[in-house]
């Protein structure tokens, strides 16, 4: 995304040329890509822990969320740390392995993640409106999702492979004895022809055609729910049984909603750009401040796409949310056990060293030894009093879901 983006700035004249250091992106970018670094490992981190080591958790929808999650983790390991210092930088530092690495991985995280949202669709689709006919055909069965899902990901990384095989480090004259090296997904030899088939394929691929699938999808979905709310279909279940499984299905739903308008937002910006620039004509004389800040709007929302997934389902989804705050104060308060057994410690070792001292203090006399004796005795005991005190508290606030 980044690197494609670099390659379509066209080359500028002399007196319209303004150096790295004096453009607002080159300190604003960096910021955006390392909050998106720590956000994206930490949401994405928990979620795929929680889907793996949760049994409750692990049902058909949620092989597709955790699909997403391992996306998203690998476009944020793989590109985000390269590609958040080319706003900074300017020059291409990292050679030509890593910018294959780079796009390469960049393709496959969209492939898997436009993919698994068109199957979590039909996934919905098939749940609400026939789920008998479904469960039938034996077609819920997690085998099968989970062979789905490995499908998705080979399929996102054949279509990646040209990202892989023709990307290429290329030198671009920026100015009169100035060039940099940047990161091209687009082979010099093969002519613009080349350049507008990649971008007109992956608009489609990655973006229309879906969003077209999943539109489908979602209107079906809707009209068979209105249907079902004025004549509740006569199945072996009580009524009340019917009410709560669509209650939990439209839940469901919901997440996925919220996943989908998440992704067509955020690569939006970056599809409108690249289909401008390759195939209006005018596009680089047009090429101003606005569009110049429009591309990197587009950047920045196509990598923060990675990382916002957790946070959508920690507001969607209400067991995601109690877990993910389990986690997160199991994690503060091994901490605060750390630093509690550690000033125990501490405390123990003053007091033996006030023990060792008030046994040498013998020879002063009997009273003076029980003074000093007792108050050491008292203190140590006075603090790991306290220690203890602190130790209960902490576990009794933490282990109450918020």
């Amino acid at each position: 995304m980044a690197v494609n983006l670099n390659a379509t700035i066209p080359n500028k004249e002399d007196n319209n040329y303004v150096p790295y250091d004096q453009r607002p992106e080159t300190y604003i970018v960096p910021v955006i890509f390392l909050l998106i670094l720590v956000v994206g490992v930490i949401g994405n981190g928990i979620m795929v822990f929680t889907l793996l080591s949760d049994a409750s958790m692990r049902n058909v929808p949620n092989i597709y969320v955790l699909s997403l999650a391992l996306g998203d983790l690998l476009v944020i390991i793989t590109s985000v740390p390269f590609t958040s210092l080319l706003y900074t930088i300017e020059s291409w530092p990292w050679g030509l392995a890593v910018c294959k690495l780079s796009e390469c991985a960049k393709d496959i995280s969209i492939g898997v993640s436009v993919f698994t949202l068109t199957a979590l669709s039909a996934e919905r689709y098939c749940a609400i409106v026939n789920p008998i006919r479904r469960h039938v055909a034996g077609l819920s069965a997690k085998p099968l999702t989970i062979l789905i899902a490995c499908l998705i990901w080979v399929l996102a990384i054949v279509l990646a492979m040209p990202g892989a095989v023709f990307s290429h480090v290329l030198i671009v004259d920026i100015k009169t004895n100035y060039s940099i090296q940047i990161c091209s997904p687009f082979p010099v030899e093969f002519g613009k022809s080349y350049k507008k088939g990649m971008v007109l394929f992956k608009f489609l691929a990655y973006y229309a055609i879906p969003f077209l699938v999943i539109t489908g999808f979602y209107l079906g979905m809707a009209r068979h729910l209105e249907l079902s709310t004025r004549n509740m279909p006569g199945e072996l279940s009580t009524g009340c049984h019917r009410l709560e499984q669509i209650r939990a299905r439209k839940k469901v739903g919901k997440m996925v909603i919220a996943f989908v308008v998440i992704f067509f937002i955020c690569f939006l910006p970056y599809h409108t750009f690249m289909m401008w620039f390759h195939f209006c004509p005018s596009s680089e004389q047009d090429y101003d401040d606005y569009w110049h800040a429009f591309r990197i709007v587009g950047f920045c929302l196509s990598f923060i796409n990675s990382c916002v997934n957790p946070i959508a389902l920690y507001f969607v989804s209400g067991t995601f949310r109690k877990r993910f705050n389990r986690y997160l104060c199991c994690c503060l308060r091994r901490r605060r056990l750390s630093v509690c057994r550690t000033e125990t410690n501490s405390s123990d070792r003053n007091g033996n060293r006030r023990a060792k001292f008030s046994q040498r203090k013998r020879i002063v006399g009997r009273d003076n030894f029980n003074e000093t004796s007792f108050g050491s005795i008292f203190r140590r005991n006075t603090q790991e009093l306290n220690s203890t005190a602190l130790y209960e508290l902490t576990s009794d606030g933490t282990t109450r879901p918020t």
